[in-house]
């Protein structure tokens, strides 16, 4: 892999709930965000990173979300939504886009962490603001068409196991 320009600026969006579960079902293990953070920085001027997380009615995730402020990731909280009859929801789609477009002006790289297919039209929108969108995410689990139309793929898979923590 070639190095990466030192005066790019960067942004890093990490959907946190489709890093945990591609991790938690391949590999039964849980994601080392401050591996996946420094890896999407790359050495590059690094602006700021968001974490898109979701908050269940215990709050047994707060030191989670303590954790990763810790690490330099500014968590976005959303509260888990459940509906009568025990379905549960909580997405972040919407969100992660707009803080993408909201943000992208002063940006030269946006790095998704994400395999969730449903961002492709995001990609394709920065892509043609001039942006560099590389996608970070377990290559098993992601959605060929976004790593296709990414600027870069880096596939979390091949990493390993720097990229996951022992239970």
């Amino acid at each position: 892999m070639q190095p990466k320009p030192k005066e790019q600026r960067v942004e890093v969006l990490i959907d946190v709930q489709n890093l945990y579960h591609s991790a938690k079902n391949l590999y039964h293990a849980k994601v080392n965000y401050q591996e996946v953070l420094k890896n999407a920085i790359a050495g590059r001027k690094f602006i700021r990173a968001f974490g898109y997380v979701v908050r269940t009615k215990t709050g047994e995730e707060a030191p989670f979300f303590d954790a990763l402020s810790k690490i330099g990731i500014e968590t976005r909280v959303r509260d888990l939504q459940e509906w009568y009859g025990g379905a549960k929801k909580a997405d972040w789609d919407v969100g992660i886009v707009i803080d993408a477009i909201r943000t992208s002006p002063g940006l030269d790289v946006i790095v998704l962490c994400s395999g969730d297919g449903d961002f492709i039209a995001l990609v394709e929108y920065l892509k043609n603001q001039g942006k560099r969108v590389e996608v970070m995410a377990f290559g098993k689990t992601t959605s060929s068409k976004l790593k296709e139309i990414a600027d870069e793929f880096i596939d979390i898979d091949e990493g390993l196991p720097k990229f996951l923590l022992k239970k």
